[in-house]
């Protein structure tokens, strides 16, 4: 065998088999089409076969109480999820009791975040036909919040409560369906008011004004510094959202009421995450991907510049605290090689 022909063949020896290798294939499960975390892991499916880093089979419309054990136990490979889901499961708490403290705290620490993304802002609205006058103006009311158990229906009902002073059952009436049924709730008028988590703009509230305009309150700003919203702003899973109502684009027949043209609310934070056992090179590779792209992905939805993509600072996207979620070493290395800043409290 000639000399060229020979170094021929060990150069595909060495190459071919790294160029097999170079894309994985991963399995994702998400939320329902329409939100953030469904847009972020499509986004990523998408940019990491561009890249040749993987290849990603997502199945959407997931319970994602499922999909972060699914991640923990080493049966899917990154799957969408609420910061709150975590921490419960550290604690062995709400849909994770029955594991019990140390079988979840076990599972809990098999997790690591890629990047953040806010899932929604929770926000008071209503249709103008119902005469409603803000928070102010609740108090015997029939409030849809949310559906009939999880952190949305917690969260909702905490923020009433932090915002008005009334309990459900006893200040108002509540009214819970699940998602797949929001927005008929919504649009046959059952519930004079709705506090659930928005985007901007929002899908649900989008659909809903075929039956009419609507008014969107901000939490009030004397109720958003007082020392109980402020500390319910740190809980796991939540985080604070400010927005000039100038920017908070609902589209026509939709009023953004604030008292100084700032919206306030509550957001629901999350990310995408794997398991701790996911190697440096491809967590990293993951994210890079993400983040080289991320103005790629802010142009995909209306909504998607205000979900909290790239936004890794730890009050606004819910780490450190009492959320033991940490990121993987991979991801931390491309957040630092593209110039931001990771918390010494959320690297691993």
């Amino acid at each position: 065998m000639k000399l060229k022909n020979k170094l021929l063949v060990l150069v595909l020896m060495f190459v071919l088999p790294n160029t097999i290798k170079a894309a994985e294939n991963l399995t994702g499960e998400t939320g329902s089409p329409g939100g953030s975390i469904h847009l972020s892991m499509a986004h990523l499916a998408e940019v990491a076969a561009a890249n040749d880093i993987a290849n990603i089979q997502i199945a959407a419309g997931q319970t994602l109480t499922n999909s972060i054990q699914n991640v923990a136990e080493g049966k899917t490979d990154i799957a969408g999820t609420p910061y709150i889901l975590p921490f419960l499961l550290a604690k062995a708490r709400g849909p994770y009791a029955g594991l019990g403290e140390e079988k979840g705290a076990e599972l809990a620490a098999n997790l690591r975040a890629l990047y953040p993304l806010t899932l929604g802002v929770f926000a008071l609205y209503a249709y103008d036909s119902k005469n409603l006058n803000g928070w102010d103006d609740l108090e015997g009311r029939t409030i849809y919040n949310g559906p009939p158990r999880g952190a949305a229906l917690t969260n909702a009902r905490s923020i009433i409560q932090l915002t008005t002073g009334l309990q459900e059952g006893d200040g108002y009436k509540g009214i819970q369906v699940n998602w797949g049924q929001a927005v008929k709730t919504i649009s046959d008028g059952s519930a004079d008011a709705i506090v659930l988590p928005i985007l901007f703009p929002d899908s649900r509230i989008t659909q809903a004004l075929a039956s009419g305009n609507i008014t969107v309150w901000s939490i009030p700003k004397e109720k958003w510094e007082s020392e109980g919203f402020q500390k319910y702003l740190k809980a796991p899973g939540s985080g604070p959202f400010n927005l000039d109502i100038a920017e908070a684009a609902m589209g026509k027949g939709v009023t953004i009421k604030s008292e100084d043209g700032i919206f306030r609310g509550l957001a629901t934070v999350g990310g995408d995450i794997v398991n701790k056992d996911m190697s440096f090179d491809l967590a990293k590779a993951l994210t890079k991907a993400h983040i080289d792209s991320l103005d790629q992905l802010k142009k995909k939805a209306p909504f998607a510049r205000f979900a909290g993509y790239g936004e890794v600072d730890v009050a606004k996207s819910g780490m450190c605290g009492a959320n033991t979620l940490k990121y993987h070493a991979g991801a931390v290395a491309a957040w630092e090689e593209a110039g931001y800043t990771i918390d010494d409290c959320a690297k691993p």
